[in-house]
C-alpha cells in the first residue's frame, strides 16, 4: 500500500459556472489540510475556471481525457501539452464510458497515457469488467489485460501512473462491489504492476472506482490494495466529497 491516498473526483459531463464555484467554494472551506491527495477533473470548458478557484490550494485540477495526438487535425480533442497550460495534474484516461460510447481500446488508452507522461501529466488508467464479464469468471482476464497494454507501451514509466479499478456494473448503479471483491482485484493489479515494476509497485496508487460514497469509503479504503477513490456522483455534492476525503488516511 502507498504511504498517501488519492481522492479524485469525476465530474463527468456535469457542472455550470455557477454551481462549479459553489461547489469549490465548499470544498476548499471544508477541506483544511487534507491527509490525502486530493483532485477535482473537470469538463474541458470549465478548466480555466476551476484551475482559478483552485489556486493555492490542496486540491489538484484533474482532466477527464486527452487526446493521443500532441496536436492536428483532430476536431473536438485537447492535447496534453493544452491541458498542462491550465495546470491540468491528473488526466482520467480509457474511462469505461470513453472505451463504451467512444470506442476505445485498450491500445487507444495506452497511447493516451503515453501522450499524458510525455507533458508531466499523471494519467488516471481505468479498467474494469462488464457484469457479463465477471459472471463468465473473465475479471482478472479482462483487467490484466486492459492493463498490460498500458505496461507495454509505458514500461519505463510505470511508476508514474494511477490505476483506477472500477466495474462498470458498479459505476453509476448503486450497486459497490464488496470490500472483498474489490481487493481481491486490487490485489492482481498490484502484483502485474510488481511484476512490471517490482522496486516501484507498492508505491502505485490503485484507486476504487465503482459507487464509492460517503457511506462505504472508509471500508473500502481499509483494504490493503485500495490506494483512494475515482469518485462519480458523491464527487458533486462538497459534504459528501470531503467525508471520503475525511476518511482516506
Amino acid at each position: 500500500m502507498t504511504s498517501r491516498k488519492l481522492i479524485a473526483g469525476n465530474w463527468k459531463m456535469n457542472g455550470g459556472l455557477a454551481a462549479n464555484e459553489a461547489l469549490v467554494q465548499a470544498l476548499l472551506q471544508g477541506i483544511a489540510t487534507p491527509s490525502c491527495d486530493v483532485a477535482v477533473c473537470v469538463p474541458a470548458p470549465y478548466l480555466a475556471q476551476v484551475q482559478a478557484l483552485l489556486s493555492g490550494s490542496p486540491i489538484a485540477l484533474g482532466a477527464q481525457d486527452v487526446s493521443a495526438h500532441p496536436q492536428g487535425a483532430f476536431t473536438g480533442e485537447q492535447s496534453a501539452a493544452m491541458l498542462g497550460e491550465f495546470g491540468v495534474r491528473y488526466a482520467i484516461v480509457g474511462h469505461s464510458e470513453r472505451r463504451q460510447y467512444h470506442g476505445e481500446t485498450d491500445e487507444t488508452v495506452a497511447a493516451k497515457a503515453a501522450a499524458a507522461l510525455a507533458k508531466g501529466i499523471t494519467p488516471i488508467v481505468c479498467v474494469g469488467e462488464t457484469l457479463a464479464e465477471r459472471e463468465a469468471g473473465r475479471t482478472e482476464e479482462v483487467v490484466k489485460r486492459q492493463l498490460a497494454a498500458v505496461i507495454h507501451v509505458n514500461g519505463h514509466c510505470i511508476s508514474e501512473i494511477v490505476v483506477a479499478y472500477e466495474p462498470v456494473w458498479a459505476i453509476g448503479t448503486g450497486v459497490t462491489a464488496s470490500p472483498e471483491q474489490a481487493q481481491a482485484v486490487h490485489a492482481v493489479l498490484r502484483a502485474q504492476l510488481h511484476h512490471a515494476a517490482s522496486e516501484h509497485a507498492a508505491g502505485i496508487q490503485i484507486l476504487y472506482g465503482g459507487s464509492m460514497n460517503a457511506t462505504n469509503a472508509a471500508t473500502l479504503l481499509a483494504q490493503a490494495d485500495i490506494d483512494g477513490g475515482l469518485i462519480g456522483g458523491a464527487s458533486l455534492k462538497a459534504p459528501d466529497f470531503l467525508q471520503i476525503i475525511a476518511a482516506a488516511r
